[in-house]
This record gives structure tokens, C-alpha cells and sequence, in this order.
């Protein structure tokens, strides 16, 4: 249609402009999806949404409708497009979420038209960290009386895919030794119980934990209790989960798949893990400390999440993805219900409602999982202790994605403020941000700005050096780049008169990692060799009590 024919067709279909239909003209969709807040594409997604849904027309003048168009489409299409919006927009439902274009016959500009669904019951839109609504000509944080009108709302539209049951289904097609375990966990969880389960069958058992429905199996059952074959009942959805090894370079290096019964798969992934030794400098001690890089619990825990909360109807897999450089990250398709971490992490409450609620209650009460607030919580206390880094957490297209990091990066200042009781979690998180080079908000920059946490300027900021002095800093900057030969001397004569003699391996996995992180490998090792040396020959404080090629160090 012609330029003069589209402006006719979206004067008739799309006639003004209220809280249900906007028009702006976006021409350039790399700058303006996700710009400034409460004026970028996702700000007025989250807005319409917040009402009863609507449309909002790009590529066109505010106020006259006129046709414009999209100059710039960055690569973003039709088809892509709704979900890099989802990825940007919490708690906005996907199903009527679509994008229509036309392109003019006659001067070729392109709008869209975006066609937004209504939020979902009791779960306002976040863009930005925040709701939003219309208000006159602009866009505001969702009133107190908005966001109480949707929080109240009946929650009969919510279906639970987890409760409905598989009608050819039978309890033959479940694992029995998925069901012994789930016995036995239940019991954990239900030590009350514990005699009264004793006599229960397993058809009683299943009935009670709500997994069989009038004689039924449910989708949970499959899920948790299932033989791989059982799975064939759960069509079109294949559910799986992808366990990869990658290298530090990325290259992937090992890979299996695991199938329900994933009471059972969890295990079986988490063995899969190399969780290996990671040796750090602890305080008050010239010895290494030696801990797994990983928290088993938070590993289990993570994965479970991924089972308890993920959107089955979108289809897809749980990926765990390891890497051999120290991290590993854990990812299922769907929204993060509960909006953000930070509101987790605040909140003294469990969760109203789960996506899946069969699901993740029989997970809790099976002991897979925590509460969603708990078992957050747990996960950075946990790195909080370790003075890792703080869990990382990616909603963008359409998944929840959270990396856990097995290592000190660096030994940098948030993790020795991390070890400082006077700050709280949510500075530590702030400055965890700064750390890993995270943008801040200027909500974040004024809180650190106001406390001397940080210095420089946007988005280059860093860890003030007055915190560095106020928590004692110093110093632990000074590890981070290597300590005096004399601190490494002191560590080799100790080793060797607690164990009698030093290898050329012992004083390697006892120095190395502490060398400064500067020099390369190659520097290292000459840097090793040379200390020993000085003890050897000049300090006379050891001798060589082996072979020149597989020396004993002795003390002299």
C-alpha cells in the first residue's frame, strides 16, 4: 500500500493515542529498545501492559500519525524482535506478543506495529527495574493504586501445566528407585511422617505427594519419577538436560544428556562436574587453603531451580555449561517471576506462586530445592564466605541464566569488603558490580558516590582508595600484585620444616598461584627457580638433599 494508503489504515485501526495505543516514531531500534528509561520501547511496552495491553505504532510522528519510518532496523526483524523485547521486560506473557510490518509501495518506509498482550495475573510489567504507566502525554512508575488493582487480581487464569496429568500414563512407567529416593527425601522432610510412610504403597505415596491424580499420573511425576521412556507422553516436549564442558578458550571439549527421572539426573549431572580443588592465601596463615571451587548445594540447588521453575510450554532445554576457567552457568527458558534478585534478596516472604506449582512443591518437599528466596540467599552467602564473586544473573531472551564463578578474581577489593561486617549485602553487590565492570544506574552511582566506595566517572568507575585504607585494604592490594621474596622464602621454610623436605612440584603448587598476575608463565617459573636459588646459595637457609634434576630441598 501506498504512504497515504498506510497512514488511512492506522488512522482507522489505531485512531488516538491513550493508555492502550501509542505512536512514536523510534526510528532508530539500536538506540531506542532499551535507551533511557521511561522513553524507550520497553518503557511503553511495559506501560500498555500494564493496562489491558494494546499496540504501539513505530516509525510514525507522535501526535499526527504521519508516516516516517524505521531508518535504522539494527538486526532486529519481525520475527525476532518480540523476543528481545521479553528478554527486556519481566513478567511480560509472550502469547500475543507479535510484531506487524508494512513497508510503503511508494516511498518505501517501514513501520511496525507492535501488538502487546495484558500482564499476567497479580504480575505487574518491569522495565528498567521498574513498572510502568501512562500518564498524560508521558510515562510514570505504576501508582499504589494501579499496582494493588493488579496484585488483587483472581489468579484463576493461571494454569498450571505441571498439575495436568498424562491420561494414558501409568504408574509402571515410573523409576523405582526415583520413587525410593523420593520416599526417603520426603521422610527427611516429613520426620513426623516417617512411620505412617512406612506403610504406605507406592500408589498411596504417589497420592498423598499429589502426583497421581483419581488413579492418573501428572506431568511432575514424568518429570521427577519417569523412566526415559515415559517421556513419550509429555509430546511435543523432549525434556532434557545438556551438561557441556568448554575450555578457557570456549571450545567445547565434553558434553552429555540426561533425561528424567530427574530426581535421579540431578545426581547424575552433578557428578559430571570437575569440581576441583582451588587454592587461596587464607588470612593468618602462610598456607594455602584448599576448598572445592564450587558449593555442592548450590550446585544441586541451581540445577533444581532450572527444573522447578522453567516455562515447559516454551520447549527447549536446561543447559549447565562448564568452564574450565573457573565458572559455570545454568540456564532454562522462561521469565524470572519475582521481577528481580535484588527484590529476593529484600524480601523476608516466600514466594506467592510458582510457574509451576505441582512442580516446585513436590521439589521442596522431596528436599531438591529451597524455597526460590532461600535458596537464592543461600547461594551469595555462600560466595559471600568464599570471597568469590557474587552469583550472576542474565533474564535477557527469555531465560534465566545463573553463573556461578569457583575462583577470587584477582583478590579484589569486594571480596575483602566482603570480609568487613559493617557492609551490607546489598553494598557488596554494588561493588561486585564494579568489580566485574557491570554498569551501574545512577541510583547505584550515587549510593556508592555517597559512601566514597567508588571513584573515576561514568562507566569507568572503581573501588575508591579510601575504602581501600578504611577496610585495611592496602595491604590485600599488594598481595594482588605479588608479595616481597622474603614472604615467599618464609613460606618454602616452613613448608619444609613441617614436612621434613620440598620437591620442585611442592614449592611450584605452593608458590605459583601467588605470584604476581603481571608475569607469565614463563616468568614465573624463572621467578621460582631464582628464589630458590638465593635460599640455596646465598641465604644458605636450604640445601639440596636429591639429584640436580629431582632436587630435595632440605633446610640447611
Amino acid at each position: 500500500m501506498t504512504e497515504a494508503e498506510l497512514h488511512q489504515y492506522l488512522k482507522s485501526h489505531f485512531p488516538k493515542e491513550n493508555e492502550h495505543c501509542e505512536w512514536k516514531a523510534f526510528r532508530n531500534l539500536r538506540s531506542d529498545v532499551s535507551g533511557r528509561a521511561g522513553d524507550d520501547v520497553i518503557s511503553y511496552v511495559s506501560a500498555i501492559a500494564n493496562m489491558e495491553g494494546g499496540h504501539l505504532v513505530m516509525g510514525v510522528e507522535d501526535k499526527t500519525l504521519s508516516i516516517l519510518g524505521i531508518q535504522q532496523l539494527h538486526d532486529y526483524t519481525p520475527e525476532n524482535f518480540p523476543y528481545r523485547i521479553l528478554g527486556n521486560c519481566t513478567h511480560l506473557p509472550s502469547e500475543g506478543l507479535k510484531v506487524e510490518s508494512f513497508t510503503t509501495s511508494d516511498s518505501h518506509k517501514t513501520i511496525w506495529v507492535l501488538h502487546i498482550p495484558k500482564h499476567a495475573a497479580r504480575q505487574p510489567v518491569i522495565a528498567h527495574k521498574k513498572a510502568w504507566q501512562r500518564s498524560g502525554d508521558s510515562l510514570i512508575e505504576l501508582t499504589a493504586s494501579r499496582k494493588e488493582n493488579i496484585l488483587i487480581e483472581p489468579l484463576h487464569t493461571i494454569d498450571d501445566w505441571s498439575a495436568a496429568v498424562c491420561p494414558d500414563a501409568t504408574v509402571q512407567e515410573l523409576d523405582e528407585t526415583a520413587i525410593a529416593i523420593a520416599r526417603l527425601n520426603f521422610k527427611v522432610k516429613n520426620p513426623r511422617l516417617a512411620v505412617e510412610i512406612e506403610q504406605w504403597d507406592s500408589v498411596t505415596f504417589l497420592t498423598k505427594t499429589k502426583l497421581l491424580v483419581n488413579g492418573h499420573v501428572t506431568r511432575t511425576a514424568i518429570l521427577l519419577l519417569g523412566k526415559p521412556e515415559a517421556v513419550v507422553h509429555l509430546n511435543p516436549l523432549q525434556p532434557q538436560i545438556s551438561w557441556v564442558l568448554y575450555t578457557k578458550d570456549k571450545v567445547e571439549r565434553d558434553y552429555q544428556h540426561f533425561e528424567p527421572p530427574y530426581i535421579l539426573a540431578v545426581d547424575d549431572v552433578y557428578a559430571k562436574i570437575r569440581n576441583l580443588k582451588y587454592r587461596y592465601l587464607k588470612d593468618g596463615t602462610l598456607f594455602p587453603e584448599e576448598i572445592e571451587q564450587y558449593d555442592a548445594k548450590n550446585i544441586k540447588e541451581a540445577l533444581s531451580n532450572c527444573i522447578a521453575h522453567m516455562d515447559f510450554t516454551l520447549g527447549g532445554r536446561i543447559t549447565v555449561a562448564e568452564n574450565e576457567d573457573g565458572y559455570i552457568s545454568f540456564t532454562n527458558p522462561g521469565t524470572f517471576l519475582p521481577g528481580s534478585v535484588e527484590d529476593v534478596l529484600k524480601s523476608e516472604d516466600p514466594p506467592s506462586f510458582y510457574r509451576n506449582t505441582l512442580l516446585a512443591k513436590t521439589m521442596e518437599s522431596f528436599n531438591m530445592i529451597d524455597s526460590i528466596g532461600s535458596g537464592i540467599k543461600r547461594m551469595f552467602r555462600v560466595q559471600r564466605d568464599r570471597f568469590f564473586p557474587m552469583p550472576d544473573y542474565d533474564f535477557t531472551g527469555n531465560k534465566v541464566k545463573v553463573t556461578l564463578i569457583g575462583k577470587v578474581l584477582d583478590m579484589e577489593y569486594a571480596r575483602v569488603l566482603a570480609r568487613n561486617p559493617e557492609l551490607s549485602l546489598d553494598e557488596i553487590i554494588l561493588l561486585d558490580k564494579v568489580q566485574k565492570k557491570k554498569e551501574l544506574n545512577d541510583a547505584e552511582v550515587r549510593v556508592l558516590k555517597a559512601k566514597h566506595f567508588i571513584e573515576g566517572r561514568k562507566p569507568n568507575f572503581h573501588i575508591s582508595v579510601s575504602v581501600a585504607e578504611k577496610t585495611e585494604q592496602k595491604a590485600d592490594y599488594i598481595k594482588t600484585r605479588g608479595f616481597k621474596d622474603d614472604h615467599y622464602k618464609a613460606m618454602i621454610l616452613e613448608f619444609i620444616e613441617k614436612y621434613g623436605t620440598a620437591s620442585k612440584e611442592d614449592i611450584n603448587k605452593l608458590v605459583l598461584d601467588l605470584l604476581p598476575k603481571v608475569l607469565n608463565e614463563e616468568q614465573r617459573a624463572n621467578k621460582v627457580r631464582n628464589l630458590v636459588y638465593a635460599m640455596s646459595k646465598r641465604d644458605k637457609t636450604i640445601k639440596n638433599s636429591g639429584t640436580s634434576r629431582y632436587p630435595k630441598w632440605i633446610k640447611n
